[in-house]
């Protein structure tokens, strides 16, 4: 494989390539790298490669014909293959992309510097965007010899082992199980032995994959749990996740996440202020939901005491009558629910339940739409807004009552009174109608994913 790297600073990479499995493969010929500076394009001399941003601003941003001239320049020397800019605003490296690279011939990789290069580059150029992390770099080089490590370790030959790049951190999408190596035992500053696992000095190949596998698999969930929606996991796997989950001294972040669903204080269709009776499908399936992410609890606020018994008479059916016998799991579910006659009395139970004040966000899609159209509602102060990751990151520190209305969504006095407003689930859509026990079916699950 070729890679071209157009950089102002070539000599950066002259201790990568010359050094470990990147210096042996290009001294073997796995792979060639050629360096291009587009300075050596330059017409003046200042051999100037940057100027003055228009509309202002700090910094440089890197001119167009030095960079085209090194392009062709590249052309002719057998072609630019993919062309890659490396940026912060493009395509993230993961093990995924570093597999397609590795399957290419050639590759060019653009080095940013200053503010970056002109836009039209990528009008006059066929180019693609990568970049290696969300973090400001001076230049493109540190990310290109990201790019081409990761790149050039999947090459035939690159490697001693041709199994070991099969094995490592997201190659098969966990983490890397930990390695040992000699003595055998050290010891700690208390003189306490710390041996190596007596399975990987058994011989027994088949017990030895199985510990690594059972390794990867609790490194992955202690560190990065993320990673394991898109792990190809056997029902093995799936198995021994779940048995950690069930034995984790680690707390679920959903026991701090309270459901409150308000009939009182909401809007009608005309924006009046009313109360709206309880809907059967919404007590059966958010309790559902509660149980199943393992929430601290779902409360249901009605000033109608009608209502609240017809509530206590409908919980009482399923967990304690003939209903718990005939659904053993709806029971377990609705066990969780409580009924009170305000807001503020859930709040002051799920205070007594968790032992401090909760943090009390508000969803209203209703708000943001009349916002976005311009809206009859009169421009009054409002709580500040929290994106759906900003609320998960809460729940570390503290409980969070996440109010939903009913109706036509929640009265603006109780919006204008909590803590904050979480964005909608589609908050640039044209149409945010959904019921209220889908949209806390969907919202609760970005807020603690498939691995709480």
């Amino acid at each position: 494989m070729h890679f071209s790297i157009c950089t102002l600073f070539p000599e950066f990479f002259d201790s990568p390539l010359a050094v470990g499995l990147l210096g042996r493969a290009v001294e073997e010929g796995v792979l060639s790298v050629e360096r291009v500076n587009p300075r050596d394009f330059t017409e003046d001399n200042h051999r100037t490669v940057d100027d003055r941003p228009y509309g202002g601003g700090p910094g440089m941003v890197m001119l167009l014909d030095p960079m085209l001239k090194a392009l062709g320049h590249v052309e002719q020397r057998g072609g630019r293959g993919r062309t890659i800019l490396l940026t912060p605003r493009g395509r993230p490296l993961d093990q995924n992309l570093a597999r397609e690279l590795a399957g290419e011939e050639r590759l060019t990789v653009i080095c940013g510097r200053y503010e970056g290069m002109d836009a039209r580059l990528g009008d006059l150029v066929e180019i693609e965007e990568i970049s290696v992390g969300d973090f400001v770099l001076s230049g493109g080089e540190s990310a290109a010899c990201c790019l081409l490590e990761s790149v050039g370790r999947l090459l035939p030959g690159f490697m001693g082992h041709e199994e070991s790049g099969d094995e490592e951190s997201f190659a098969l999408g966990l983490l890397e199980y930990p390695h040992y190596t000699r003595p055998e035992v050290v010891h700690d500053e208390k003189g306490r032995e710390l041996r190596v696992p007596e399975v990987l000095l058994s011989g027994d190949h088949k017990r030895i994959a199985a510990y690594r596998r059972e390794l990867a698999l609790a490194t992955t969930w202690e560190r990065r749990p993320e990673l394991l929606a898109t792990a190809p996991l056997t029902q093995q796997d799936v198995e021994s996740l779940q048995e950690r989950r069930a034995h984790s001294p680690k707390p679920a972040r959903g026991r701090n996440l309270y459901l409150v669903l308000a009939h009182h204080p909401v809007l009608n269709k005309e924006g009046e202020e009313v109360a709206v009776s309880l809907t059967n499908l919404d007590i059966h399936d958010i309790g559902r939901v509660s149980r199943c992410y393992g929430l601290g609890g779902f409360f249901i606020t009605t000033p109608l005491e009608d209502q609240r018994r017809l509530a206590a008479t409908l919980l009482e059916h399923w967990t304690g009558g003939a209903g718990s016998v005939a659904n053993p799991d709806r029971a377990e579910a609705l066990s969780g629910v409580g009924v009170v006659a305000s807001i503020p009395e859930a709040l002051d139970a799920i205070r007594d339940r968790a032992g401090r004040d909760p943090l009390v966000y508000a969803t209203s899609a209703r708000i943001a739409l009349e916002r976005r159209r311009g809206g009859k509602r009169k421009k009054t102060a409002m709580p500040e807004s929290v994106t759906i990751p900003q609320v998960g990151e809460a729940l570390d520190d503290r409980p969070v009552a996440l109010l939903m209305g009913t109706g036509s969504g929640l009265a603006p006095g109780v919006v204008r009174a909590v803590d904050a407003v979480v964005r909608p689930l589609r908050p640039f859509a044209d149409y945010n109608h959904l019921s209220v026990r889908s949209a806390t079916s969907i919202l609760v699950d970005r807020i603690l994913g498939d691995t709480e």
